[in-house]
């Protein structure tokens, strides 16, 4: 069933209404589509590679869009739905990944094969401040799109095997990358709040 909607997916590239295609598709991935647009979004690009980026933005828009219509399923009554179809004990550790992380979680999430779904309608049901989960949405989902539509422009066709086959992998090293990133500035950070001279001249 997946590989039929796969190629289903697929057949909008060749419509004269692929781009609200590709909205309609990135929208209902943030609640409850089962597969990424990243499919179509590569095949919009491939076949016109000077319009990626305005494809990118498409995915982007829908994307955050429907990552705000499942902030509303949640904050509706998303948590009822989520220990319906995920039980008790999951539902329970992503409350404590909100507790814990709030908006990073989202940022997370928007980047890696995480279905990004539940955790839009979770950050409505468990009320992780709406200001910061569109902001994090926006990067996150931005960034992924974008970096996918911009290295199908450079690369050219043979990159989107590579992208298909390898493309949890690439995420998830793309935010060890970030991680490492912030680890770095905050031990920077803290080296540098000790080496700084006291308000009394002391060290």
């Amino acid at each position: 069933m997946i590989h039929e909607i796969y190629d289903w997916m697929l057949s909008w590239s060749d419509s004269p209404y692929a781009v609200p295609a590709l909205f309609i598709l990135s929208f209902a991935e943030s609640s409850f589509f089962p597969l990424p647009p990243d499919v179509l979004l590569m095949a919009l690009t491939l076949g016109n590679p000077s319009w990626g980026m305005y494809y990118a933005a498409i995915t982007t828009v829908g994307s955050v869009l429907g990552g705000i219509f499942g902030y509303a399923i949640g904050w509706w009554g998303g948590r009822p739905l989520l220990l319906r179809f995920m039980g008790q004990e999951r539902v329970a550790t992503i409350h404590q990944t909100f507790e814990r992380y709030e908006g990073w979680a989202i940022l997370i999430a928007g980047l890696t094969p995480i279905p990004y779904k539940v955790f839009t309608i979770g950050a409505g049901a468990f009320y992780v401040n709406f200001k910061v989960f569109v902001i994090a949405s926006i990067i996150s989902r931005g960034a992924r799109f974008f970096i996918v539509a911009g290295t199908l422009q450079f690369f050219g066709p043979w990159v989107k095997d590579v992208i298909e086959k390898y493309f949890n992998l690439f995420t998830i090293l793309f935010v060890v990358l970030i991680a490492i990133g912030f680890w770095v500035v905050k031990l920077q950070a803290k080296k540098a709040i000790k080496s700084s001279p006291s308000p009394s001249g002391e060290i």
